[in-house]
């Protein structure tokens, strides 16, 4: 990659969505520097997957960041108390939010992400958030994307001399049905991606939590086999 390549920092669990930005970004022309998080999630398993896939992807750097977000509880993804829902969707029809959101995950990564991207000179942050078929989390809106970005260039050195910070989301608008068949034109091979949130230590997934649910929809309304390992 030429050292005058555009620099962006990509916020990466690993995932379908998050491996699709990724391979997105690179075709775009950037060098991409992968950010992952260890929070204390239930499904710590995604990040064996999140470095086997961005070193294949050869990624300009990937970081592993440590966080014990299980400290706060909250969710059914770091409080072992409370159960992931399965066997159906868990945004709930009255419009609450689900037990599965995680209080402030995006904004916190976020935040991580854009001083990272301070410090290596990225001018672009990429996060997979999705506002079509999603589990209903406040954090992946498109208004919520808005006033970071808005926040992002008031609240850095580069922002305030620039204007220059931009939040990519290039998933926001697409069903799940979309981001596979985009991700399947751009080569990815999503059998090595983990979404599930009950996977187990091998990375297979349950197939009834709601982030398997969605993700095997997603397939299915694409027309595309599921190479998804399920247990």
């Amino acid at each position: 990659m030429s050292s005058k390549a555009k620099k962006a920092v990509i916020l990466f669990s690993g995932g379908l969505d998050s491996t699709t930005v990724l391979a997105q970004a690179q075709m775009d022309g950037f060098e991409c520097y992968a950010m992952s998080f260890d929070y204390s999630q239930r499904h710590s398993v995604e990040l064996a997957s999140a470095k086997k896939i961005a070193a294949n992807a050869n990624v300009a750097e990937h970081k592993i960041i440590k966080l014990d977000l299980a400290q706060i509880g909250g969710s059914a993804l770091t409080d072992l108390s409370i159960d992931v829902p399965v066997d159906e969707l868990v945004d709930e029809p009255d419009g609450s939010i689900p037990v599965t959101y995680v209080p402030a995950r995006n904004t916190i990564f976020l935040s991580i992400a854009l001083g990272w991207a301070e410090v290596i000179g990225a001018n672009h942050i990429f996060v997979g958030v999705n506002a079509v078929d999603y589990s209903g989390y406040p954090d992946c809106r498109p208004e919520y994307i808005e006033a970071f970005e808005k926040m992002a260039n008031l609240a850095t050195k580069v922002g305030v001399e620039e204007h220059s910070i931009h939040i990519e989301t290039p998933l926001i608008d697409l069903t799940k049905a979309e981001i596979t068949q985009l991700g399947i034109s751009l080569g990815i091979d999503y059998s090595q991606t983990v979404s599930c949130y009950l996977a187990d230590e091998d990375g297979k997934a349950c197939g009834v939590c709601d982030s398997c649910r969605l993700r095997r929809q997603g397939f299915k309304d694409a027309d595309i086999y599921d190479p998804t390992r399920y247990q």
